[in-house]
């Protein structure tokens, strides 16, 4: 499957447009790989943005699956005009990333 955040895709046509589509994933534990944030470890600066980017990474690629999956029951083979968005939602430690783009066929 073809994800841009263009509009169009170089070399494709796109031959139907099949609907908005959109991905969300929320994750509060800031872990990767099993590995979860100590209580320490959140007055040290590097390991916090360490695990808070890793974190943040594995939320992404959820939302990003969640996507497609949603693309491919529309059938499409791509998703164009992408937009992401991260928001950590109020008094907590939770963080939300939301995906959206145009479901289209492309050839």
């Amino acid at each position: 499957m073809i994800l841009t955040t263009t509009h169009n895709i170089e070399n494709f046509k796109i031959v139907d447009y099949l609907g908005i589509v959109t991905g969300s994933a929320y994750d509060s534990s800031y872990s990767s790989n099993g590995k979860k944030m100590s209580f320490t470890d959140m007055f040290s600066m590097s390991k916090y943005r360490e695990m808070y980017t890793l974190g943040l990474e594995a939320i992404k690629e959820k939302a990003f699956q969640n996507l497609k999956e949603n693309a491919i029951k529309l059938g499409a083979n791509a998703v164009v005009g992408i937009q992401l968005d991260v928001e950590p939602l109020a008094n907590s430690n939770t963080l939300l990333v939301s995906i959206t783009g145009t479901a289209v066929k492309a050839e």
